[in-house]
Parts: C-alpha cells; sequence; structure tokens
C-alpha cells in the first residue's frame, strides 16, 4: 500500500472516531474550541482504549495539584498548560503566582514527536474540571497545525456539588468520580520536569 492511501485510512478511522465521542458542546464561549471537540471523562477513556498509541491524552494540570489530587496512568504524559511559581507571590489574589508554562505547545509537538505521531492525531487535553485550563490550553494550540484537540469537558476532579454535607467538593462527573482507573500513586515517566535552564 502506498502511503497516501495509509495516510488516507487513518484520516477516514480518525474521523469516525471524532463522530463517535462527543460531548455536548459548552454553553459558556470561554470554553469552546475552534475544533468544537468535547469529550467526557468516560469517553476519553473509552477512545483511549480504542486508539491507544495513535493519540495523545495530556494531563495539563501542575504536577503538584496531580500530587495532591490523583493521577491516572491511563494519561500519555503530563505537560502543565500553567504553573504556580513558588518563588513569586500575587499579592491580590493571596496565592503564589500561577505563569503560563512558555514550552507547552513545544512539548507537545516534542510529545508526539518521541512518539513518532504527527498533529493530525487526537490529541485530548485534560484539566481539573473542563474549562479552566482546558479549554484556554486547546485555544493555545489554534493556528499551529494541529488537526484533532479535544477537551476532556469534566476533567480529572469533575465538577461541585450544590448541596449536602460536601457542597461545593468536586465530586460530580469528572475521571475521579467516574469509576475510571486513578490513584495518588504518580508515574514519574509521564510526570513533567521543568527543562532545566
Amino acid at each position: 500500500m502506498t502511503r497516501k492511501i495509509i495516510l488516507s485510512l487513518v484520516l477516514i478511522a480518525y474521523i469516525s472516531v471524532a463522530s463517535v465521542f462527543a460531548a455536548e458542546k459548552p454553553k459558556n464561549p470561554n470554553q469552546q474550541t475552534i475544533w468544537n471537540l468535547y469529550v467526557d471523562s468516560k469517553e476519553a477513556y473509552a477512545m483511549k482504549q480504542k486508539l491507544g498509541d495513535q493519540m495523545l491524552l495530556i494531563d495539563v494540570r501542575d504536577p503538584i495539584e496531580i500530587m495532591f489530587t490523583g493521577f491516572t496512568d491511563v494519561v500519555d504524559i503530563n505537560i502543565p498548560f500553567k504553573m504556580a511559581n513558588k518563588n513569586v507571590w500575587n499579592k491580590k489574589k493571596h496565592v503564589f503566582l500561577v505563569e503560563l508554562n512558555p514550552n507547552f505547545e513545544q512539548e507537545i509537538a516534542a510529545a508526539l514527536e518521541a512518539r513518532g505521531l504527527t498533529k493530525e492525531v487526537p490529541v485530548v487535553i485534560m484539566c481539573r474540571s473542563g474549562g479552566t485550563r482546558g479549554a484556554p490550553a486547546i485555544k493555545y494550540l489554534e493556528n499551529k497545525g494541529y488537526k484533532q484537540v479535544y477537551v476532556v469537558t469534566d476533567g480529572f476532579e469533575g465538577g461541585k456539588i450544590k448541596d449536602g454535607e460536601r457542597k461545593h467538593w468536586r465530586l460530580k462527573n469528572g475521571w475521579k468520580n467516574s469509576g475510571l482507573p486513578w490513584s495518588y500513586k504518580l508515574n514519574e515517566e509521564k510526570m513533567y520536569f521543568p527543562p532545566a535552564k
């Protein structure tokens, strides 16, 4: 088979995947992307089971956050979109300053290349809750050659419950609350280590 035919068959397979995995489009325009590709955590898991190494599932949370909230080894790699700078205090918000990872897109491209993949394959982005970092991270990838970028709409921890003793706890949907595999044990090979300066 020629390379062109193989690439065409792969593209058809990815298009069929996009039609199978399609969570509801978020109502908040800030959580929408130009690709309009949305999956919930269960769909992201099913997608990974189906495509395996022919896609890239990225956890974009800060590694320190992951350490305290948990991780799934189903993820291919942790590439944080934003990280806390523990050397700078944000006096306005009374927290450490959170800064954009300046190498975010380049690190995704390198992760694809290391796996022998191109920007044609599905890239799935998961943050804590789906909207606070997932969609903004995806918007950062616009016009950089990626063809299929999905956001996990309910994220790793899911949404907050509105009533009861645990009101405001993230116990609604999300990877962690959907019966999917996860642990507090982190896989060092998949965790993010900032480049040496």
